[in-house]
Order: structure tokens, then C-alpha cells, then sequence
């Protein structure tokens, strides 16, 4: 999306604010409204999408909060989880400011602003917009993938390269993270999306399943073998197989697994004629790249096979940004499957989501929302109405304690390359390879 295309709506009290902002944008812009009372939000919202909401944070006592502006910030994304928000604060609401952005503000400005500086912040945001409706990823009409966090849009970019393409793929990431849709839509944006996708779960096979699964085999072959079966090979025939939990399957059934991809060709169980196949192979584990190379867990010529391209798929905990338009979309999914009237979120149901770890990734969101939707009373789902599942509980020490070796990591190296630019925040963001605005969350994260 172009900066000429985009529909900007202003808050402020102060008219001499809203002048200046009117005048900067409306030759630039496709819409810009200015409104002076934030209590006219909810309607001007009910009526007209904006790209961007550009907010004051402070609006004379006009709430009751102590800040109004995190206070109409989070409205704004009770009622368009979408919209993107500046803040426009004073000097001495910075660290105000930076917490605001785990709110779900996308970006700040400090009092008096740069109009190149604003301008930049704009295009910005809109150019995030622009790479997530490029490229959408739809499973059918009624499932996508929903993500417009950093570590997704990376993910999303990398599918549309390889997708069309027959390369064979490994999808990594933790238990929950949604690595089989991550293959299902790799197929759907394929070439061979109109022939089969057969899912396999190898590392739930036997020795003896494991042959007859994949290679199939004829009557007779053993006990009871009673008519010959096509194997998942042959059933996968012109379109995409996918092999789940390949790390965990044993060296030998590796080193049959390998002979089959390296010849493009399967021997059912019980006959001595090998049948050709054609197929797109997608493989996925929880394992780590480290762990695989282990060759004592897995052969190194196999390894070579089968990921020609590795899409990492990222933990829920790195995806903060998308927890509030998951968590919509779930409540919507299941208030319709349950015939419940619509939910509105409460700021601290939203705020008890993004302060949990999430050991069990979008799988235990998705549970989590499930449950409090089937229990809630009433049309708004409060704080005490989400309870996680003691399942994932055991885990939750763990992960904390990785979490805080991959923080220290984290935070030495911003350290090192802002001292590095002498404190510069968006040369040290553009060698990070991240935003400005992902940057002041990292520094207010580490209290820096």
C-alpha cells in the first residue's frame, strides 16, 4: 500500500494539533479525519476503516485512567484488532510511550514531531500491511494463517518463494506452533494443489508399519494382508507428502526412507516390482537444526534430502503483536460452533494472554479460548474467565529458563550494536535487522 492510498484518523485536543496534522496529510493521503474528543471513537470507527489511528496520549482528565491514551489505545484494538496506532506524547511520557508498544501501539512520537519523521513511521506501518495482504495464505475460504508479527511475515515471504516451486522442504518449530498448516498451505500455494496431500505421522510408526505404510503391499504379504494397499507413496502420486515428526523415526527406517527418495520409487511388501512415484515431500519435527545433525540420531545424506529449504516456524512467546488478532479470531469461531452471542474482549483478558509463556504454542491458545468461551457467562470475556491447562504447566520452568539464556544473548548483542552507533536507534535497528519500533520494545523489555 502507497502512502497516497492510505485512510489516517486523528485524535487530539489540542486544534492547533490538528490543523498541523490536516494540513501534512490531506495532500498525501487518500482520507484524513481529525477529531478532537476521543469519546466519538467507537462511532467514527463503526463507520470507516483507517490504516492508522494517530492518538494523543493525554486528553485533560477526559477519563478517569491516570493515562488516556493507553487507556483509548486499547479500545481502539478491543474494537479493530487491525488498526494500527501512533502515539503522540511529551517528553516526559517516554517511558510511558515504550510500554505502550506491549499494549499494541505501533509506534510513538515525542512533542514537537518531524513531519519526515511521522511521515516515515507511516510508510512504515504501511508497507507491513502491504507484505501481509501480498501474500495471505489461505488453506480454504474459511482458514488462513493469521500473523502480522515480524517473525511471521519472514515465514510468509519464505512460502512465497518455495511454494510454487518442488523443492523439498523441512518445517521446524516447537510442539503447537502449527508446523501441519504451515504444509497445508505450502501445497494450497503449489502447483500440485489439485492433486493429493497425504499427511503421515512417522514417528508414531512401528518398524513393521512404517514399510507397509509408506510402501504399501500386496495380498498375502503377511498375515493379514488380505488385498493388496497402495502406500502412502503411491496414494501421495502427483501432489505433496507429508511426513510429520521425522526426527524421531529410527536409522534404519532412515536408511529405507533414503533409498526410496533417491530413487523416486517404492517396492510394496510381498513384490519384487518397484512402482515409480511423483511427489512434493514436506517434512516437519520439534527437533532442533543442531539436534539433527547429531549423526548418530540422523543421517547427514538424508538430511540433505529432504530440506532443501527450512521454514522455522516461530513460538507464540516471539509473536506478541499476534495475540490479540488470534485471540478474535478464536473467540469468533468458537462463539459461532457453540451458538453464542458475540464476545467483546475485556483489556485484562487480553493482558492475562500476553503475560502467559505459552509453553503449548497456538495450540494451547486455541484450547484456552475454547474453554473460556464454553464457560463464559454474559457477552464479555473477562480475565477470570481464562484458565490454561495444567498439561503444559510442567513445561512452563523450562521454558522460562531457556528463555532467559536466549534474553541474555539477546540483550548483549543490542547492547554491543548501539554502542557500536554511538546510540543511534535506527542505525542499530536497520543492522539488527528489525524496526525501530520492534527495537524500543527489546530496550524496554531489558529496561535499558
Amino acid at each position: 500500500m502507497q502512502l497516497k492510498e492510505a485512510k489516517i484518523l486523528v485524535i487530539d485536543d489540542d486544534e492547533d494539533v490538528l490543523t498541523a496534522l490536516r494540513l501534512l496529510l490531506k495532500p498525501k493521503v487518500d482520507l484524513v479525519i481529525v477529531e478532537k474528543n476521543p469519546n466519538a471513537l467507537q462511532g467514527i470507527l463503526s463507520k470507516q476503516d483507517f490504516d492508522v489511528v494517530i492518538l494523543d496520549m493525554n486528553f485533560n482528565g477526559l477519563v478517569n485512567t491516570g493515562n488516556e491514551g493507553i487507556f483509548w489505545l486499547n479500545k481502539i484494538k478491543l474494537w479493530k484488532p487491525a488498526t494500527d496506532v501512533i502515539l503522540i506524547t511529551a517528553y516526559g511520557d517516554i517511558d510511558l510511550a515504550i510500554r505502550s508498544l506491549k499494549e499494541g501501539a505501533s509506534d510513538f512520537l515525542v512533542k514537537p514531531w518531524k513531519n519526515e519523521k511521522l511521515l516515515e513511521s507511516i510508510a512504515e506501518i504501511l508497507t507491513k500491511k502491504k507484505k501481509a495482504r501480498n501474500f495471505k495464505i489461505k488453506l480454504n475460504s474459511a482458514t488462513e494463517i493469521i500473523g502480522d508479527s515480524e517473525p511471521m511475515q519472514e515465514v510468509f515471504v519464505k512460502l512465497k518463494k518455495v511454494a510454487p516451486t518442488d523443492a523439498n522442504i523441512l518445517v521446524l518449530g516447537e510442539n503447537g506452533t502449527g508446523k501441519d498448516l504451515i504444509a497445508r498451505s505450502i501445497h494450497e500455494n503449489s502447483l500440485r494443489k489439485n492433486k493429493p496431500f497425504v499427511k503421515v505421522d512417522v514417528g508414531a510408526l512401528t518398524s513393521t508399519l512404517f514399510e507397509s505404510e509408506l510402501f504399501g503391499y500386496k495380498k498375502g504379504a503377511f498375515t493379514d494382508a488380505r488385498e493388496d494397499r497402495k502406500g502412502r507413496f503411491e496414494a501421495a502420486n502427483g501432489g505433496t507428502l507429508f511426513l510429520d515428526e521425522i526426527g524421531n523415526i529410527s536409522l534404519r527406517q532412515q536408511a529405507r526412507l533414503l533409498t526410496v527418495l533417491q530413487n523416486r520409487q517404492v517396492t510394496p511388501l510381498g513384490s519384487n516390482e518397484a512402482v515409480s512415484v511423483d511427489i512434493r515431500l514436506i517434512c516437519a519435527t520439534n527437533l532442533s537444526l543442531s539436534d539433527l545433525a547429531d549423526e548418530n540420531k540422523f543421517r547427514k545424506d538424508l538430511m540433505y534430502r529432504i530440506n532443501t529449504v527450512d521454514l522455522m516456524i516461530p513460538p507464540l512467546r516471539d509473536r506478541e503483536s499476534d495475540l490479540t488478532l488470534l485471540a478474535h479470531h478464536f473467540v469468533k469461531l468458537y462463539t459461532e460452533k457453540y451458538n453464542k452471542e458475540t464476545f467483546t474482549l475485556d483489556p485484562e483478558f487480553l493482558k492475562k494472554l500476553k503475560t502467559h509463556p505459552f509453553p503449548g504454542n497456538v495450540r494451547e491458545l486455541q484450547y484456552a479460548l475454547e474453554k473460556a468461551v464454553i464457560m463464559a457467562e454474559g457477552s464479555v470475556l473477562y480475565a477470570e474467565d481464562l484458565a490454561f491447562s495444567p498439561i503444559e504447566q510442567q513445561t512452563e520452568s523450562d521454558l522460562k529458563l531457556k528463555t532467559t539464556n536466549l534474553d541474555a544473548v539477546e540483550k548483549n548483542t543490542i547492547l554491543k550494536v548501539i554502542e557500536k552507533n554511538k546510540g543511534n536507534i535506527s542505525k542499530s535497528a536497520k543492522e539488527l535487522g528489525i524496526t525501530r519500533t520492534a527495537l524500543y520494545r527489546r530496550l524496554n523489555k531489558y529496561d535499558l
